[in-house]
């Protein structure tokens, strides 16, 4: 009797790929880059060890210094990080592997003691998480952030396709916008994080915009076919309170995000 395959390791198409299985291996933090972000040799090593997946997508990366939260994460948005994340992408590659890279701006969710610039973290309102952080002097207490101006935001959405761009540079199948588990984008999805009055704050719509323009700037710049982003609706971690409204603005949010293919 001939034993059917399990459908787990069979071949499916996603976006512009079609991966070998269906097996993939989720974003960990693993805090072993550079202080600069510039990924290394064990992170090479860390990746090829799992390039048998279907696809995977990586940590965390930030897209600009102030998207960095915890210690020694990697960037993509300087030259010194897209060589980096090259080393990691061509080995992937040469066992067969296909690698996405999570672009993860922190926002609140940052220390300063923990980053280069050693400045307060950023956020769309100036409200702390309420949480604590691991620094290399131990867990310490996130201060209240900077509220972006609506400059900044658009800035900041710049600072996303740039990263975008750089990440495919750098050799990467695609790209995983994290917008998700109480980071920026989902902090502007908050009402408990985001008391803005400008176009993003209030109205469902408002605060959706971030990650709207976010997605279409990325999609733009490297294709929809190989853009991707993580949600977790009803997250209550670190201060996130979506509200009664919540449901309705992930309804709206993918409403919109599938206009963009």
């Amino acid at each position: 009797m001939e034993i059917p395959m399990n459908p787990m390791f069979t071949s499916v198409r996603v976006g512009r790929y079609m991966l070998p299985n269906r097996l993939v291996m989720a974003p960990m933090t693993r805090s072993r880059a550079a202080f600069d972000g510039t990924p290394g040799e064990l992170a090479t090593e860390y990746y090829v060890q799992r390039a048998g997946l279907g696809l995977i997508v990586t940590e965390g990366t930030q897209p600009s210094d102030d998207g960095q939260g915890y210690l020694t994460t990697p960037g993509i948005y300087t030259p010194a990080h897209i060589a980096g994340w090259r080393k990691i992408t061509s080995a992937v590659h040469d066992k067969g592997g296909h690698i996405f890279i999570q672009l993860m701006h922190a926002g609140r969710m940052s220390h300063p003691d923990n980053t280069s610039h050693h400045r307060q973290g950023v956020a769309p309102s100036a409200i702390a998480p309420g949480a604590g952080m691991f620094t290399a002097t131990g867990m310490q207490d996130i201060p209240t952030p900077r509220a972006l101006t609506t400059e900044e935001v658009r800035r900041t959405v710049t600072e996303f396709s740039h990263a975008a761009r750089s990440a495919i540079e750098a050799g990467a199948d695609g790209i995983e916008i994290h917008g998700a588990n109480a980071y920026l984008v989902q902090q502007f999805f908050a009402p408990s994080a985001n008391t803005r009055t400008d176009e993003y704050g209030g109205s469902i719509e408002n605060r959706a915009r971030f990650a709207i323009e976010v997605a279409t700037a990325i999609a733009e710049e490297v294709g929809a076919d190989r853009t991707a982003i993580r949600l977790s609706p009803g997250t209550a971690l670190w201060g996130i309170d979506e509200g009664a409204e919540g449901p309705d603005l992930y309804r709206y949010l993918v409403a919109e995000l599938d206009k963009l293919g």
